[in-house]
């Protein structure tokens, strides 16, 4: 570890760990570790938790400390309610404006998909999606929806990790994401839209048959 870390640098490591769930549901977090781990004071620490507070990852509670926050399914279900049609959007303007080498980036993230074990590669599958989503994001060219869509992902991206274990059909990313690779190549606006909600609606059904 170097020894001086900027503060955004702090927050983008320990959201990472809340994501990951390297940091557990629960887990209760605490300043002085965190102070001494990176080599800074405890003031820079409230930033980061204040700032993960806000993103809703963080709960601070008085005279107690800071605590991972629990998965709230109710809040999820508002993500995806936004996150379904904003997604469609991004996705719709992606097929006007990504480039040839952005659906070739989209279609080898898919191949690679194709060819991780569920069981094994669970986190590079996550990992993988994730970046796909994100150069779908940057390809829409609109810099308040990309802003918006990477605040609701990352909720999306930890709930994936949580619920590991329901989730036993690796198709449910491999189907759904080659489907908006197909949309993007045509330059299908409407099918992209589709395609890019289809891959959320296929996510909430399998929440819903396994853990409501």
């Amino acid at each position: 570890m170097q020894d001086k870390l900027e503060t955004n640098e702090i927050y983008e490591i320990l959201k990472k760990r809340i994501i990951n769930l390297e940091y557990a549901p629960g887990q209760v977090l605490n300043e002085v570790d965190i102070a001494n781990e990176f080599k800074i004071s405890r003031t820079p620490v409230r930033k980061v938790f204040e700032q993960l507070k806000n993103n809703k990852l963080l709960n601070i509670i008085p005279r107690f400390g800071a605590q991972v926050a629990t998965i709230d399914f109710r809040y999820m279900k508002s993500v995806f309610e936004v996150q379904r049609e904003l997604e469609g959007y991004a996705t719709r303007l992606a097929a006007e404006r990504i480039s040839e080498n952005g659906i070739a980036e989209l279609a080898a993230i898919t191949e690679r998909i194709k060819e991780y074990d569920l069981e094994n590669d669970y986190k590079e599958i996550i990992i993988a999606d994730d970046l796909f989503h994100k150069i779908v994001y940057e390809s829409s060219g609109n810099p308040c929806l990309i802003e918006f869509l990477h605040e609701l992902h990352m909720h999306t991206q930890r709930l994936w990790f949580y619920v590991q274990r329901d989730i036993t059909d690796k198709n449910l990313f491999y189907d759904t994401l080659a489907n908006v690779v197909e949309a993007l190549k045509a330059r299908d606006v409407a099918k992209a839209d589709q395609a890019a909600k289809e891959h959320i609606d296929r996510f909430v059904e399998q929440i819903k048959k396994e853990l409501l």
